[in-house]
């Protein structure tokens, strides 16, 4: 913007040396000229009202204009034309008033023309470019309501055709309803749906970590209690399959616990609690299918100890009462020393003294806040007879000198004769006879003694 002022402009004061620039500021501070307020516009940005023949106004007025053609395509049932002017203002005229209202107007026509896909991106776009527009909510609502199309298929009809489920990109959509309004009404419900879209896709694990999202974000709201539920009903699932061992079992038992405790009269409380009845006799079926195999391969201490959690898990029932009966008859058969479980020695007191010490200086240097001398473990204390050790080092009886004498390096068989002193000389290997003299020694007959 350019400011008369003498022969000088405002650019050009800005060129100029400084005393020059602050004699120019304190001649406008201090004038009644009409260009004052100009001057601190042109510093300031411009005021928050755009002046009447500001290009912000005529952006308005454009926009305005073509929103209202728009508008009357549409009523004329032009759809493809409006469609086309609305976009024209949203691309090219993003910072108007109208702008917002024609983004809305793109996601209203592509659904109402069965193009739901590219509705749910136009509802995003104004979604994110107008967080606080006036139709935010009614923008989500309707990102809600596609998805929610998608994640049920043939419930609905566009156009006289049904859609097909598509559970993944159901699942897309509503993650991006959650991560770009998470703290929306329609937040928790859409969180809730990722984990249903899951669970028809076949996908388990990743569909209870989505409903655990609920309990760890919106604990507090309704569809709070529907996860846990949901939570203990997919792994209820998993345990008739066979394929999970008994933790899945343990986690969806203690999940319908949670959630009968959270919610006495929910009308889903009664299904918990049969379920939780499924479990627990699933359990005490699968004791007792251990303790018969136990049983049957004569390790009848290993089969007492399952059918006594028979007999904990299930008391009073049919099951239980077998196993009363089991046991009482391996008593009789084996007797009680062979079913006892246990330690197969008692512990001494001296042993059971020590162990306590140690434990107890264990626990003592584990602390954070031990700033002692370091712990030596003392050697343990066994009550058992060691081991009998090799004796050696000169003990009559030994197996084995301590020191291996060595080897002669003389004749050991010269100078045995009393009186015969042993040669000095090294040991001759022996050497065997010529084989033709040997064959005959073998040959010559023996001649009768005279």
């Amino acid at each position: 913007m350019t400011l008369p002022l003498g022969l000088l402009t405002v650019a050009e004061i800005m060129r100029k040396p400084a005393p020059l620039l602050l004699l120019s500021i304190a001649f406008l501070l201090f004038s009644g000229l009409p260009v004052k307020a100009a001057f601190f516009d042109f510093i300031t940005g411009g005021s928050d009202t755009p002046a009447a023949e500001s290009p912000t106004s005529r952006d308005e007025t454009a926009a305005k204009q073509l929103f209202a053609d728009a508008q009357a395509l549409e009523n004329a049932g032009d759809l493809t034309g409006a469609l086309k002017g609305y976009r024209n203002i949203s691309k090219n005229y993003s910072q108007t008033t109208d702008a917002a209202k024609a983004q809305m107007r793109v996601g209203k026509i592509l659904e109402q023309q069965g193009q739901l896909n590219n509705a749910f991106k136009a509802y995003s776009d104004y979604v994110t470019k107008y967080a606080r527009g006036s139709e935010f909510d009614a923008a989500v609502q309707a990102q809600y309501n596609i998805a929610t199309v998608y994640l049920g298929g043939e419930k609905k009809r566009i156009l006289g055709i049904a859609i097909a489920p598509q559970y993944e990109r159901a699942r897309e959509m509503f993650e991006e309803i959650v991560k770009k309004a998470p703290y929306h009404s329609l937040a928790p419900q859409a969180q809730f749906n990722v984990g249903q879209a899951l669970e028809k896709q076949g996908k388990p694990t990743e569909a209870i970590m989505a409903y655990q999202e609920i309990l760890s974000r919106y604990p507090s709201d309704a569809i709070a209690d529907d996860a846990q539920y949901q939570i203990g009903y997919v792994q209820y699932i998993l345990t008739q399959d066979g394929s999970y061992d008994n933790s899945t079992r343990q986690k969806a038992k203690e999940s319908f616990e949670d959630f009968v405790n959270r919610n006495p009269t929910n009308e889903k409380t009664s299904q918990a609690k049969q379920n939780l009845k499924a479990l627990s006799g699933n359990d005490v079926k699968g004791t007792m299918d251990i303790a018969k195999f136990y049983d049957k391969t004569k390790n009848y201490r290993a089969a007492v100890i399952y059918y006594n959690d028979v007999i904990k898990q299930a008391p009073g029932s049919a099951e239980s009462d077998a196993a009363k009966a089991r046991v009482e008859e391996l008593r009789s058969l084996v007797g009680d020393d062979k079913l006892r479980t246990g330690p197969e020695r008692a512990e001494s007191g001296a042993t059971a003294s020590a162990r306590r010490k140690t434990k107890a200086r264990v626990d003592i240097a584990s602390r954070p806040d031990f700033n002692g001398p370091p712990i030596i473990m003392p050697e343990p204390v066994s009550d058992a007879p060691g081991r009998p050790r090799l004796r050696t080092g000169g003990v009559p009886g030994s197996p084995y000198p301590a020191v291996e004498p060595p080897l002669p390096s003389t004749d050991p068989l010269q100078g045995t004769v009393p009186g015969d002193a042993p040669s000095a000389e090294p040991l001759i290997p022996p050497t065997l006879p010529p084989p033709e003299a040997d064959m005959e020694e073998k040959e010559a007959p023996t001649q009768p003694a005279n």
